[in-house]
């Protein structure tokens, strides 16, 4: 099993997803739906796992969310352009 980091969270982008969702004005379905109109597939239970940090990001959520957001990598997981 992957050990947690420090805070006991299982991923490090949710509190900049939260913050970036509601920057946009977006609930977590209306991210789902823009994230599915762009061929991903993540839904809102996906997105709300996420942002309580009951469920790891995989690699290509992270890419789904730095191009729908137009945000880099390095922003999503550590907070620094």
């Amino acid at each position: 099993m992957p050990k947690l980091n420090s805070n006991n969270e299982k991923n490090l982008i949710s509190e900049r997803l939260i913050t970036l969702r509601k920057l946009h004005h977006l609930s977590q379905r209306d991210l789902a739906r823009k994230l599915q109109l762009e061929g991903y597939d993540i839904d809102k239970n996906i997105i709300t796992r996420i942002e309580t940090n009951k469920r790891y990001v995989k690699d290509y959520e992270i890419r789904a969310f730095a191009q729908l957001f137009d945000v880099s990598y390095d922003y999503l997981i550590d907070g620094t352009d």
